[in-house]
């Protein structure tokens, strides 16, 4: 039998994502979305500077030896992930909330 062909070395590695951290990060989103509303993150006045802020409280915390986040139960990594990951996006999009 021949050996097949598949074009995707120039392709990303999503294979490299660590997967059990990568869930972390969609269980403190899913906390958000029941929290306060889907994509609520998008419409916070100020999101930009405010993400910045929380990302920081996060990762002082999980500094200071604090791994679990004592109101969502999440790890502070996992929420400091997903403010990156706002800043992320607003980055590609400067047309919302400016």
């Amino acid at each position: 039998m021949d050996t097949g062909v598949k074009y995707d070395t120039e392709k990303p590695r999503w294979d490299l994502l660590p997967m059990e951290e990568a869930e972390d990060v969609v269980k403190v989103l899913t906390y958000g979305a029941q929290k306060y509303s889907p994509d609520n993150w998008q419409r916070v006045p100020g999101a930009r500077w405010r993400y910045v802020a929380a990302a920081f409280r996060h990762l002082v915390a999980r500094a200071r030896g604090e791994i679990i986040d004592a109101e969502s139960g999440h790890p502070h990594t996992a929420h400091a992930v997903c403010c990156l990951l706002f800043l992320a996006w607003f980055d590609k999009h400067p047309e919302v909330n400016p």
